[in-house]
C-alpha cells in the first residue's frame, strides 16, 4: 500500500500481501488461465518532442509501464501505472525543472496503490516552496536548491533526483519537506540490446530511507533502470541487459552489506556471562530473577541462579542489572530481503519465516548466517499461485495438477516447511497440492483461493490459515465470492461486526480447525493499518516508533489505510475490535495461533503482540507464542525458543518487564544471534533510525 517514494524510503515493499476467498468454483479455472491485466500505456500528448518508455515488472512478471514525454517547453509529462493483484497506482505527472535540474513545479493526478484519488501539487517560486498532497500541506522558505519528494510520484523523479545530486556541490541536496540526500557513483557498465550498445552508470542515493537506493542513469543523465529483489523498472527494449546490470549492482551492494556487517557484528572469542538477569522461562511462562546465563560460540552452556555457576576463565561478563532476558523473538509472517535483514535485528527479531519464497531464495539469504550480511535466521514457506489478472508476485504459477505437483516438489527440494497457496489458485488443485506437500513432510496454508471457503480449504488439506480476514470471509461468501480483489479487505471492514464469534456457525468452524490441527496466522497489525489508519495521521500501530524513523519513512506512515466510504468510519474501526474478539474465540476453542506481521520488518512485531494482549491474551502467553511456540511450528524447538543449555544463543536484553507490559520488548539493550552480539542503538543509527536511548524512553 506504499507509493513509490515510500517504497524506496522503507527499503522494502510493505504493500499488504494478503488474502483471497471462497469456492463453488466452476468458473474459477477460466479466470485462473486469463492473462495478467497489464495497464496499457497512455500516448504522449500533442507537442511531445521526444519520449522514453519503461517496462515495470513485479517478481519478473510484467505489471505496468512508465512513459516520459518531453514537451517543447521542457515540461516532462509522466504516465505511470501498474497492476498488483487488482491494486496499483495510475498517475499522470507534469514536472518543470530549473537550470539545475531541480523541480520547480509538479502536478500529479490519478489514484494511488489502494485506488484513493491523488491530486498533488508542488511549486517553488521567489524563494518559497509550497506543497499539498493527501497527507500534508506546507509552505517553507528555500534559500538554496532543495528537491521536493512527491508523496505520490513516479520512478522518473528518482532519476531526476540522482541527476540533480550528480550536479550538486558535494553531491548533496536538501529534501522537501525534510531530510537530505547524497549520491555516490559506484560503477559504469557497457551494455547491449543485441543491436546497439550504450554506457550506463550505477549510482547510490543515501538519505531516502533505511538503506541506500540504487539507480542507473544513461549517458544523458536520464533514468535508465532501477530494481531490487521485488520490482524492476527498465528502459523498454533493454530487458536483455538486466542480467549484466543485476550482477554489477549485486556485487556493489554486497560490498556495502559486508562492510556494514563487519562494523556492527561482534563475535566474542571466548565465553560470555550474562549476570543478574530477569530471565523469561518460555516453557513455564514465568520470569526468573537473579539468573546467570553462560554461552560460548553459538551455544548456551549453562543457566542458573546468580553465584551458582563456575565462571570460565577469561569470560566476558555482562551485568544485566535486573533487565529482562528473553529468547530471540520470531516473526512468522515476513518477506525478508537482503537489505531488510538489519531491521529485524534492530528490533530484536532473530528468527523469521519468509512467507513468499521461491526455490532460489535460501541461497540468497544464506549470508545472514555468515559475516557477509546482517539478518535473522530464516525458515521458508514457498508461494504458489494460479495464472490470471490478479496472480501473486511469484514465478511459481500453475494451471494444472502436473504443474502444481512439480512446483511443490521443487519447494521440497529447496527445504521449505510450508507451501503457501495464493489467491488465484484454481480450487480444484488444492487437494493435489496438499497431497504432494504432505507426502514430502511439508505443511500447507496461505490465502484461501478465490471461489473457495476457508472451511473447504481446511477439508482439502490446509494446516494453516494466513490472515484473520480469511476467517471472516468464510462467513461472508454471500457477499463476496471473488476475493482476489480488494473486496477481501472492504467486505470484512464493512461486515465484520455482523459475524458473531460466539454464534453456532462460527463455533462449528472453530471446532473444525481444532480437529484438523490448523494453526492461524492472524497478522492483526495489517488490519489495524487497513481499517484504522487515516491519511495525514500516524496510526496507532506505528505511534510508538514513527518518530524514530527516517524522515521519508515516517512520512510514508501517514499514507492511511483503506479508502473509507462516507459514514462508515466507525464501522471500519470496529472491524479490528471484532477481529480481536475472534482471536479470543480462536484461543478459547483451543486453536493455536502464531505471531506474524506482514508489515514493516522487525518494528511491527511488538505492536502485533500488543494487539493480542489488548484482546485479552496474557502477556506471558504472548511471549511464549513469539518464542517457543514459533520455534515448535518451525520444527526448531530443540535449538531455539527458550534459553537453555545446548540451545543456540539467540537472546534479547530489554529494559522493563515484557511479561507485565509486552511493549517493553521495544526497549532493547542487547541483541544476540548465534552467539554474536549486536548493539541495537548502533544498528538503528546505521539504518537512519533514532536510537532508543536518544528518545529518553
Amino acid at each position: 500500500m506504499m507509493n513509490m517514494w515510500a517504497r524506496w524510503a522503507a527499503g522494502v515493499v510493505t504493500a499488504v500481501q494478503v488474502l483471497a476467498g471462497p469456492a463453488s468454483a466452476a468458473d474459477a479455472p477460466a479466470s485462473v488461465r486469463a492473462p495478467i491485466a497489464v495497464p496499457q500505456p497512455i500516448a504522449c500528448p500533442t507537442g511531445t518532442r521526444s519520449s522514453r518508455e519503461y517496462a515495470f515488472s513485479l517478481m519478473g512478471n510484467r505489471a505496468g509501464y512508465q512513459t516520459v514525454c518531453l514537451q517543447a517547453d521542457g515540461t516532462r509529462v509522466v504516465h505511470f501505472a501498474y497492476n498488483d493483484r487488482g491494486r496499483g497506482p495510475a498517475l499522470t505527472s507534469k514536472i518543470q525543472l530549473d537550470a539545475k535540474n531541480v523541480p520547480v513545479a509538479i502536478t500529479t493526478d490519478g489514484n494511488d496503490y489502494l485506488k484513493s484519488p491523488v491530486a498533488e501539487r508542488f511549486t517553488r517560486a521567489r524563494g518559497t516552496a509550497t506543497w499539498q498532497n493527501k497527507v500534508e500541506s506546507g509552505t517553507q522558505p528555500v534559500a538554496g536548491a532543495a528537491f521536493y519528494v512527491s508523496q505520490s510520484g513516479s520512478f522518473e523523479e528518482l532519476g531526476l533526483l540522482a541527476r540533480a545530486l550528480r550536479d550538486a556541490p558535494d553531491r548533496k541536496l536538501a529534501l522537501l519537506p525534510q531530510g537530505e540526500a547524497d549520491l555516490q557513483q559506484l560503477s559504469q557498465l557497457q551494455i547491449s540490446d543485441g543491436e546497439s550498445s550504450r554506457q550506463v552508470s550505477l549510482y547510490s542515493i543515501g538519505g531516502l530511507g533505511f538503506q541506500p537506493t540504487s539507480v542507473w542513469l544513461d549517458e544523458d543523465g536520464e533514468l535508465f533502470a532501477t530494481f531490487d529483489s521485488f520490482s524492476t523498472l527498465v528502459r523498454e527494449g533493454w530487458q536483455v541487459s538486466l542480467t549484466a546490470m543485476r550482477a554489477e549492482q549485486d556485487a556493489q551492494e554486497a560490498r556495502r552489506r559486508t562492510a556494514q556487517a563487519q562494523a556492527l557484528r561482534r563475535s566474542p572469542s571466548g565465553a560470555v556471562v550474562i549476570e543478574h538477569a530477569n530471565l523469561f522461562d518460555s516453557e513455564r511462562m514465568t520470569m526468573r530473577p537473579g539468573t546467570t546465563v553462560i554461552f560460548a560460540q553459538q551455544r548456551v552452556v549453562a543457566v542458573g541462579p546468580d553465584g551458582s555457576l563456575p565462571i570460565p576463565a577469561g569470560a566476558e561478563r555482562i551485568d544485566a542489572a535486573g533487565r529482562a532476558l528473553l529468547p530471540g523473538l520470531w516473526d512468522l509472517h515476513t518477506h525478508p530481503d537482503l537489505d531488510s535483514g538489519p531491521l529485524f535485528l534492530a528490533a530484536g527479531v532473530t528468527s523469521v519465516r519468509d512467507m513468499a519464497a521461491e526455490p532460489d531464495k535460501p541461497a540468497l539469504l544464506r549470508v545472514f548466517d555468515t559475516s557477509a550480511a546482517l539478518g535473522p535466521r530464516v525458515v521458508y514457506a514457498g508461494i504458489i499461485d494460479g495464472r490470471g489478472p490478479f496472480q501473486g508476485p511469484t514465478k511459481m504459477l500453475v494451471s494444472d495438477q502436473a504443474e502444481a505437483r512439480k512446483a511443490v516438489q521443487a519447494m521440497s527440494v529447496a527445504g521449505f516447511g510450508l507451501v503457501k497457496i495464493y489467491s488465484s489458485m484454481d480450487p480444484k488443485l488444492v487437494p493435489a497440492i496438499a497431497d504432494e506437500a504432505h507426502r514430502a513432510g511439508m505443511r500447507v496454508g496461505g490465502h484461501v483461493p478465490a471461489f473457495m471457503t476457508a472451511e473447504q480449504a481446511v477439508l482439502a488439506g490446509y494446516d494453516e490459515i494466513q490472515h484473520m480476514n480469511m476467517v471472516f470471509l468464510n462467513f461472508l461468501y454471500d457477499k463476496v465470492q471473488d476475493t482476489r480483489t480488494p473486496a477481501r479487505f472492504t467486505a470484512v471492514a464493512e461486515n465484520a461486526a455482523n459475524v458473531d464469534p460466539q454464534s453456532a456457525r462460527v463455533q462449528a468452524f472453530l471446532r473444525l480447525l481444532k480437529q484438523s490441527h490448523v494453526t492461524l496466522d492472524p497478522t492483526l497489525v495489517v488490519f489495524e493499518s487497513l481499517f484504522t489508519d487515516r491519511a495525514g495521521v500516524v496510526g496507532p500501530g506505528t505511534a510508538a516508533v514513527a518518530d524514530r524513523m527516517p524522515p521519508l519513512v515516517r512520512r510514508s506512515l501517514l499514507e492511511g489505510g483503506l479508502p473509507v466510504p462516507d459514514g462508515k468510519d466507525a464501522r471500519y474501526r470496529q472491524a479490528l475490535t471484532q477481529m480481536q474478539r475472534m482471536l479470543m474465540a480462536v484461543r478459547s476453542a483451543g486453536v493455536p495461533f502464531v505471531a506474524g506481521t506482514d508489515a514493516l520488518p522487525g518494528f511491527m512485531l511488538a505492536r502485533e503482540l500488543e494487539l493480542y494482549v489488548d484482546a485479552g491474551v496474557p502477556a506471558p502467553e504472548v511471549l511464549r507464542i513469539a518464542t517457543l511456540d514459533a520455534a515448535r511450528l518451525a520444527g526448531l524447538e530443540g535449538e531455539l525458543g527458550s534459553i537453555a543449555p545446548g540451545k543456540l544463543a539467540d537472546m534479547i536484553l530489554v529494559d522493563g518487564d515484557p511479561s507485565r507490559n509486552v511493549g517493553d520488548v521495544r526497549r532493547l539493550r542487547l541483541v544476540i544471534k548465534d552467539g554474536a552480539l549486536f548493539d541495537p542503538d548502533a544498528l538503528c543509527r546505521a539504518l537512519g533510525i533514532q536510537p532508543l536511548a536518544a528518545t529518553g524512553r
